[in-house]
C-alpha cells in the first residue's frame, strides 16, 4: 500500500457528483451515517469495485489530490478486511477533484 501517494480515489454514481458540482462539495451517504468519506488508494480500487459494486453502472471514480483536501484525511483500519484506508473527515471540496473517469462494468 502507498499511503504517500499524491492522489487517493472515490467511487460514487454520477448522479451524486452531479449533485455535489449544484451544492458545491461532496458528501458520501457514509458521512453521514460513519462520519467521513470512503476512499481508496490505486491499489485498492479493483478491490473496492469488486466488495461493494458489482453489477453497478453510472459509476464513476474521483482522483483526489491529497494536498487540495481542506478536511482532515486519516488512513484508517478497515476491520472487516483488516486493511488501511483513507477516509475524509468532512466533506469533500469539489477542486481537490481532479479527475472525474467512468467506470466501466
Amino acid at each position: 500500500m502507498n499511503s504517500q501517494s499524491e492522489f487517493i480515489y472515490h467511487i460514487t454514481t454520477k448522479d451524486q457528483w452531479e449533485r455535489a458540482k449544484e451544492l458545491g462539495a461532496y458528501e458520501a451517504d457514509s458521512l453521514a451515517t460513519e462520519g467521513f468519506i470512503h476512499c481508496s488508494t490505486e491499489d485498492q480500487v479493483a478491490g473496492v469495485l469488486d466488495r461493494y459494486y458489482k453489477g453497478q453502472t453510472g459509476l464513476v471514480k474521483l482522483t483526489i489530490e491529497r494536498s487540495k483536501i481542506e478536511r482532515p484525511l486519516i488512513f484508517e483500519l478497515a476491520g472487516s478486511i483488516n486493511e488501511v484506508f483513507p477516509h475524509i473527515h468532512g466533506p469533500l471540496n469539489l477542486d481537490a477533484v481532479v479527475d472525474i473517469t467512468p467506470v466501466l462494468s
